[in-house]
């Protein structure tokens, strides 16, 4: 047995919003490595109050927290670049943390397309 999920007009207006963010920041990731980020994570934490007890929540919360973690493992690579040793570390950081967010911004975009909640 299938259930179906009917999106009523304030869930489907929130659910095309979260789209055009996922989009956003998928643009402003591959071509300014996260630095225009800033702009679709202000409107993640504006949009968010307003999709309180809907699958679309969860989905803005993720991109807050990929964000959030993002910008952690980029300072913990800048730190490790200060040092001549840390730079070869500072490269696997800076690549391990662009792939988790390569991956983060595809399984969202993919479970909001599939209206399932983000794994928060």
């Amino acid at each position: 047995m299938s259930q179906d999920l009917i999106l009523d007009g304030r869930d489907s207006s929130a659910k095309t919003t979260a789209w055009w963010l996922y989009i956003v920041h998928a643009v402003s990731f591959v071509f300014s490595l996260g630095l225009f980020s800033v702009i679709p994570l202000v409107i993640n934490y504006v949009q968010r109050p307003g999709t309180t007890g809907t699958f679309v929540h969860s989905h803005h919360t993720w991109m807050i927290r990929s964000f959030w973690w993002y910008v952690v493992w980029i300072a913990v690579g800048a730190l490790a670049f200060i040092t001549i040793i840390g730079i070869p570390l500072a490269y696997l950081i800076w690549l391990g943390a662009w792939l988790w967010k390569a991956y983060r911004l595809i399984a969202g975009f993919m479970r909001l397309n599939n209206n399932e909640a983000a794994a928060v």
